[in-house]
């Protein structure tokens, strides 16, 4: 099985990374592989951020499979951009949102044109 990274335009991207920071703020975020992880696994993430550059791949390579398993919409970004939009000051492999709060309509809107880019 070959490991295929899905490509988002950068506008959905700023979006995403746009309703993860207000997410943050008014909703509940999780940050980390393993946290992540959970939140799919238990199927409480709405929108999952993958970080794009990380080495080795293998520690998120798992998240593509049980986010489409679960139907959670997730994207990549470049870890540096979701380390700083949970607000930690480190780049982060993956980050997610939880409770969306005032993000809904971002997170609705990401959500929507991911659908139409992965068919």
């Amino acid at each position: 099985m070959s490991y295929v990274k899905f490509e988002a335009p950068k506008e959905v991207i700023d979006k995403a990374l746009e309703a993860l920071e207000t997410a943050r703020d008014t909703g509940k975020v999780k940050k980390g592989t393993n946290e992540v992880t959970k939140a799919v696994e238990r199927g409480k993430a709405v929108l999952v951020l993958i970080g794009s550059d990380i080495t080795p791949p293998e520690i998120v390579m798992h998240l593509p499979m049980i986010c489409d398993e679960k139907n959670i919409p997730y994207l990549y970004a470049p870890k540096e951009d979701i380390g700083e939009a949970v607000g930690i000051h480190v780049s982060t492999a993956a980050g997610c949102i939880v409770e969306e709060g005032k993000a809904k309509d971002l997170v609705a809107d990401v959500a929507e044109k991911l659908k139409g880019l992965k068919k």
